[in-house]
């Protein structure tokens, strides 16, 4: 960040038109991936993987998944979590119906193709409707799709208590049996789709969605369709998030039930778009990281502290504290975390000349 940009000239359009057009930017982010993968598994413990790095890759797909529906295109939806559990329950039943295709990258594609046709359903009213009342209508998709997995005993395998569980998973021949192993899958998936997402919203694609955010009767008239737009964006959103569903049931829980995917899962993943940065890949990332991380932390700090507190009164404090520093966090900057990493870099690049 301490860097120039100036000097760093491009001769073709294929330079200019890079996702990382700064040497600088492609040398930081290959060298966090190469880290990500090498690093990482020599110095991580089973608790690092488990309780910190596989959620938070898992919701951070989830939150690339609902940033390009609100954060891009601008529709409102609280029906992630639902979204999420018919890829789950999608991938489940084809691992468990279809066992020559117990490959887990088949079964999470799958899980995500439903999980797009769902949100194409749900995404039809946004034609007529927006803002609150869209917020409504996929809220009612939320209670809908919990409704269908408590009560359609086919989806569960006919289980009296209503949970699945998966058993030994693979991806062509590898075994995915230790949290090293879950963890490296979950990483690659989530570098595939990140870069995915980047290339469609920096295309045209892309651009009909911003164009129907900023103004969406403008959008129209200058040639976009409306109704194709957000459909698309229902569909790309829900592909994403159903994804992350799969992975979350398959490889964070093991064994799950509809609750695992209730209302709290999808106000999770809205906070993480929120308190991240509307419209930023990189803020769903920080977003997933605040989240995660944030409750850990407060909940540990009393011991390192050396104050003495019951469990029920930690748990209330934590959820008053968390709670307290969203809205602090949403006072200071409203663009989310993503704009304060940007004004940072600003800040460095101009340092130490003011001008």
């Amino acid at each position: 960040m301490l860097y120039r940009e100036a000097g760093q000239f491009k001769t073709d359009y294929a330079a200019d038109q890079q996702i990382f057009p700064i040497l600088q930017d492609r040398i930081f982010v290959l060298a966090t991936i190469v880290l990500a993968f090498l690093a990482v598994p020599m110095i991580a413990t089973p608790y690092l993987y488990t309780e910190i790095l596989i959620p938070f890759l898992i919701l951070s797909l989830a939150a690339i998944g609902l940033n390009i529906l609100v954060g891009y295109c601008g529709q409102v939806s609280l029906g992630t979590g639902g979204f999420m559990a018919v890829g789950a329950y999608a991938a489940y039943n084809l691992w468990l119906r279809v066992p020559e295709l117990n490959n887990l990258v088949v079964v999470f594609l799958f899980g995500g193709l439903m999980a797009a046709a769902v949100g194409i359903l749900f995404g039809i009213p946004s034609l007529r409707i927006k803002g609150f009342y869209l917020a409504v209508a996929t809220l009612a998709s939320q209670f809908f799709l919990d409704w269908v997995f408590a009560r359609v005993k086919w989806l569960t395998n006919y289980t009296p208590s209503g949970s699945v569980a998966v058993g030994s998973l693979e991806v062509f021949g590898w075994h995915i049996d230790r949290p090293i192993d879950r963890y490296l899958l979950i990483l690659g998936i989530v570098v595939v789709a990140t870069l995915v997402a980047k290339n469609l919203v920096r295309g045209h694609i892309g651009r009909s969605w911003m164009a129907i955010r900023d103004m969406d009767i403008a959008a129209e008239i200058i040639g976009f369709r409306p109704l194709r737009t957000k459909l698309t964006a229902f569909a790309v959103s829900s592909f994403f998030v159903g994804i992350a569903g799969a992975m979350w049931g398959f490889l964070r829980l093991g064994s799950w039930e509809p609750l695992a995917f209730d209302i709290n899962r999808s106000f999770q993943i809205l906070f993480m778009v929120i308190i991240g940065g509307l419209g930023s890949l990189l803020g769903s990332f920080l977003g997933a990281a605040f989240i995660v991380l944030v409750p850990i932390v407060l909940n540990q700090l009393p011991g390192w502290l050396g104050v003495r507190m019951s469990t029920a009164l930690l748990s209330h404090v934590e959820f008053m504290v968390f709670g307290a520093m969203i809205v602090f966090f949403l006072i200071v900057e409203p663009h989310g975390l993503a704009r304060l990493w940007a004004v940072a870099k600003e800040k460095l690049r101009l340092w130490p000349f003011p001008h």
